[in-house]
C-alpha cells in the first residue's frame, strides 16, 4: 500500500475510534463511573462461571498483557516489518515508543475519568489504580495491532492465521479482565477503542512524515520483490505475431 493510502486509512480508523471513545467516556462520566447495563450483567455471569481451571488459565493469559511480554512482542513485530537492518531498528524503536507513549496518555485519561473498579470481593487477581480504560486491554491491543501491521507489511504465507492468533490474544487478555472481576466490560471496550485510535494516529503520522528509506512497505499487488528470481529468460524483442517464427525479411 502506498504511503498516501496508508495515511488515509490510518486517519479514518483513528477518527472513528476516537469519536466512539469520546462518546463512551462521556457516558461513563455522566454515570459518575457507575456500571452500565452490560457491565453488571457480564460481571454477574463471570462470578457464576469460575471453575478453578478456568481461573488459572485466565490469570496466566492476563499476565501476558503487561510487563516485559508486550515489549518483546513489539520488538518482534519491528523485526518482522523491516527488510533492512536500518528499517528493522527504526521499526523496533517506533513500536516501543508507540507502546510507551500510548500507556502514558492512557494514564492521563485514567486520572481524569477516575472510575472505580468493581467491588473488591469479586476480584480473582491483583489490580490497582482506576478502571477506565483498562490498562492490560490497551497494552495487549496495541501490541496485537503492531504485530498485525507487521505481518501485513511482509505478507508471509499463512499471515491470516498469524493475524488471527494475534487478534485473539489481544482480545482474550481484555476479556480476562472482566472474567477475573477487576474491570467493567466498558473499561475493556474503552481500551480497545483507545488502542485503535492511537495506532491509527501513529500509522498516519509515520506514513506521511517518515523518510522513504525508513518506511517498510508491502509490495503492490502483481509485483515481486527485487530479490525474486525470474522463472526464465525474458525475450524482449520477440515478434508480436505468434504465427511468425524468426525475423521478418524484406521482400
Amino acid at each position: 500500500m502506498r504511503p498516501g493510502r496508508l495515511a488515509d486509512a490510518g486517519g479514518t480508523a483513528a477518527l472513528g475510534a476516537w469519536m466512539a471513545f469520546a462518546a463512551l467516556t462521556a457516558l461513563v462520566v455522566s454515570r459518575r463511573g457507575g456500571p452500565l447495563y452490560p457491565d453488571q450483567a457480564l460481571l454477574s455471569w463471570s462470578v457464576g462461571h469460575r471453575p478453578p481451571v478456568a481461573v488459572t488459565v485466565a490469570r496466566a493469559l492476563t499476565a501476558t498483557g503487561t510487563g516485559v511480554v508486550p515489549y518483546v512482542l513489539v520488538a518482534l513485530a519491528g523485526l518482522i516489518a523491516g527488510r533492512t537492518v536500518r528499517q528493522r531498528l527504526v521499526a523496533v524503536a517506533l513500536g516501543a515508543l508507540c507502546l510507551a507513549a500510548g500507556q502514558a496518555v492512557r494514564y492521563g485519561v485514567l486520572d481524569l475519568v477516575a472510575r472505580a473498579r468493581p467491588p473488591r470481593w469479586e476480584w480473582r487477581t491483583h489490580a490497582s489504580g482506576w478502571s477506565f480504560p483498562s490498562g492490560h486491554t490497551t497494552t495487549s491491543a496495541l501490541t496485537a495491532g503492531l504485530l498485525i501491521l507487521a505481518l501485513c507489511l511482509r505478507a508471509p504465507r499463512g499471515r491470516t492465521v498469524l493475524c488471527a492468533l494475534a487478534a485473539c490474544w489481544g482480545a482474550g487478555v481484555g476479556l480476562t479482565r472482566v472474567y477475573l472481576g477487576v474491570h467493567w466490560f466498558t473499561d475493556v471496550v474503552g481500551g480497545w477503542l483507545f488502542a485503535v485510535g492511537w495506532l491509527g494516529v501513529l500509522v498516519c503520522a509515520a506514513a506521511r512524515w517518515l523518510p522513504g528509506p525508513h518506511v517498510p512497505r508491502a509490495p503492490e499487488p502483481g509485483t515481486s520483490h527485487p530479490s525474486d528470481t525470474a522463472d526464465g529468460p525474458v525475450e524482449r524483442d520477440a515478434p508480436q505475431d505468434p504465427h511468425r517464427r524468426g525475423r521478418s525479411r524484406p521482400a
